[in-house]
């Protein structure tokens, strides 16, 4: 899966995921990984840092996508000759009345045909690409997993790729964009769908991101997507099959961090099912203690806090967002604004 994005800070929400199930983002008591944690480290849609060439270069076709659809010149425009087009110049008359023949390309599709385009077109298509983005930001082991395709169409590919990459903490939604256009010019590359799976999940299209991930998986038969998708169970109203998930025997091999983002989902799956005692102790069972400063701890440290004070345990509660902010150099959650609201509630 993608390595470990920087959460946005939690809602001060207690009570779990919205209305209608969706979790909030960041580390809050709703359980929302931020990531998978891919053991090699790779992410599916560039782990290097933006900053490509400048050229251009790299890809299919180089340019960004102008939205006009391929053959036929927009209304108004210059002829091949380049002077403008007199009226009736194809098809009319002359002096002696004889009809003319229109000049070879003179043809024009229809203005309101011109600007059409349908919906497969659109995602095919994509958005528009920047110019500076080469597809040579993406991580060599995800280049590699793009060698099989012919090179014009998976220079294409990789820029789509290393594109969404630089947008999804921003800009998800156009990044999810960047990933379909991808997946539809190579649906077979597992790391195509790999990154359509993370980038719809950042959208918030939880739906899509699970049916992109369980193909993913179909093809390598990677099981590090299992917090993710666990997540999207969640989020689609299923925590059932969330627990499912955690329970997967193939989750006990995880790294810590991975590990910690599944018993996250796991303590959020039980919340939504009303069961906070559960919930706490799953938690009570992950490394709570640990001297790492990680965001993983972070946000381990957050949910159980998050979850002792749903339980009514206030105190506790205020313990441990003491002990969040203690590991949060970066402020990846709001640990001492919700330790102040506690310490004013206790008087």
């Amino acid at each position: 899966m993608a390595d470990q994005r920087r959460p946005q800070r939690p809602s001060s929400s207690r009570s779990g995921p919205p209305s209608g199930g969706r979790p909030t983002r960041g580390g809050s008591g709703s359980g929302r990984p931020s990531s998978g944690g891919k053991a090699s480290g790779g992410r599916p849609f560039g782990s290097k840092p933006s900053g490509g060439s400048s050229s251009g270069g790299g890809s299919g076709g180089g340019r960004p996508t102008t939205g006009r659809p391929s053959g036929g010149k927009p209304s108004g425009s210059r002829s091949t000759s380049g002077k403008p087009e007199r009226a009736g110049s194809a098809g009319s008359t002359s002096g002696g009345g004889r009809e003319r023949p229109a000049r070879k390309g003179a043809w024009r599709k229809p203005a309101e045909k011109e600007t059409t385009r349908t919906a497969s077109q659109e995602v095919y298509d994509g958005p528009p690409l920047p110019e500076d983005v080469t597809g040579r930001e993406l991580d060599r082991s995800v280049s590699a997993q793009l060698k099989g395709l012919p090179e014009k169409l998976a220079a294409r590919v990789a820029r789509h790729l290393a594109a969404a990459g630089m947008l999804v903490d921003d800009d998800p939604e156009t990044a999810y964009q960047h990933t379909l256009a991808a997946r539809v010019r190579a649906p077979r590359i597992a790391v195509v769908r790999e990154a359509a799976g993370e980038a719809a999940y950042a959208a918030g299209h939880y739906a899509e991101a699970l049916a992109e991930l369980r193909a993913a998986k179909r093809m390598n038969g990677a099981t590090a997507y299992l917090p993710i998708m666990a997540d999207c169970h969640r989020a689609l109203g299923k925590p059932q099959e969330a627990l499912k998930l955690a329970k997967s025997p193939s989750v006990v091999n995880f790294p810590t961090e991975a590990k910690a983002e599944m018993t996250i989902v796991e303590a959020g799956a039980r919340r939504d099912l009303g069961q906070l005692d559960a919930a706490l102790r799953t938690l009570e069972l992950a490394p709570l203690a640990s001297k790492s400063r990680a965001p993983w701890v972070v946000r381990l440290r957050y949910a159980y806090a998050d979850t002792l004070e749903a339980a009514g345990r206030d105190q506790d509660a205020l313990t441990w967002f003491h002990r969040t902010h203690a590991v949060d150099g970066e402020q990846l959650t709001d640990a001492d604004v919700r330790a102040e609201a506690i310490e004013r509630r206790l008087g």
